[in-house]
């Protein structure tokens, strides 16, 4: 079982490792950089092999990085889009440099242009930015949304038309978030409920897709399309769900980060990590 969190790259790449190691977890999920910035720092070789070596030191673990929350590669703004492309093509070249397996990334927004007109420019946009990065093994993960505003991804069927339109769909898969996916309407509070939305899953995008989980409970209802982070059994969406989640064999070998809040101290991460420990027994 791979199950970790997303940590802190303060003072260092590297320094992420030393995080994920005091929680004991056995996955992890980190920024490259300053998430909220365009500027992109160079990534040298020191930094680079810093990295390997604390990576190869806290174990044969899996990692994913988590794209620039300003990317939109679905904006009907050519500005916005073009810098979303370098940005995101830069992104690729550094999880490959740094032989970080997948990029997640949220879908985009169609800021008011509609979703097929959205999902036609995000998967032009994606395609380019996959091609201008001279990239051949980095993948990314498509993430889960809420559906929030005009954001696109918090259907199957739209995760599943951007894999299809694609002209690189062997580079694209699906990191499933708890939150965001029970906040667009996708139940798994009981194990019907839990078997009906991967079922759908399965019929509708494919299960083979499914390369990440973000394991976080919400602070709000069913449906709800907002996106709000609450900690494992204390949300809406309760322990029974995350029991089904954590004891399904079929899912047993994805990694799993949590996204819950958390202080410095890294306790409530610590108490989250044991919570779905116990659950998946």
């Amino acid at each position: 079982m791979f199950l970790g969190s997303h940590m802190s790259i303060a003072g260092g790449l590297h320094m992420a490792f030393q995080h994920i190691g005091a929680v004991e977890g056995t996955a992890l999920q980190i920024f490259t950089r300053n998430q909220r910035q365009w500027k992109i720092p160079a990534l040298t070789q020191y930094i680079i092999d810093l990295f390997g070596v604390a990576w190869e030191q806290w174990g044969d673990y899996p990692i994913a990085a988590h794209d620039s929350y300003l990317i939109n590669l679905a904006s009907p703004k050519e500005e916005q889009a073009q810098r979303s492309r370098i940005g995101f093509a830069e992104e690729l070249r550094r999880i490959e440099a740094l032989k970080i397996p997948y990029l997640v990334t949220h879908p985009g927004s169609h800021l008011g242009e509609g979703v097929d007109a959205g999902i036609e420019r995000y998967v032009a946009n994606l395609d380019r930015a996959i091609e201008d990065s001279g990239t051949d093994k980095a993948m990314v993960l498509l993430e889960t949304t809420a559906g929030q505003g005009t954001n696109l991804g918090s259907t199957f069927e739209e995760l599943a038309a951007i894999i299809d339109q694609s002209t690189h769909p062997d580079r694209l898969g699906v990191c499933y978030d708890t939150c965001h996916t029970y906040a667009a309407g996708y139940d798994i509070r009981t194990p019907e409920a839990y078997a009906e939305t991967f079922d759908a899953f399965g019929r509708i995008i494919g299960l083979d897709r499914l390369k990440f989980f973000h394991i976080n409970d919400t602070k709000n209802e069913f449906n709800s399309h907002k996106d709000r982070h609450e900690h494992i059994g204390e949300g809406d969406i309760g322990l029974e769900g995350f029991r089904c989640l954590m004891q399904d064999t079929r899912f047993a070998n994805v990694p799993k980060t949590l996204e819950t809040p958390k202080e410095k101290d890294l306790k409530d991460d610590v108490r989250n990590l044991n919570t779905l420990r116990e659950l998946a027994k």
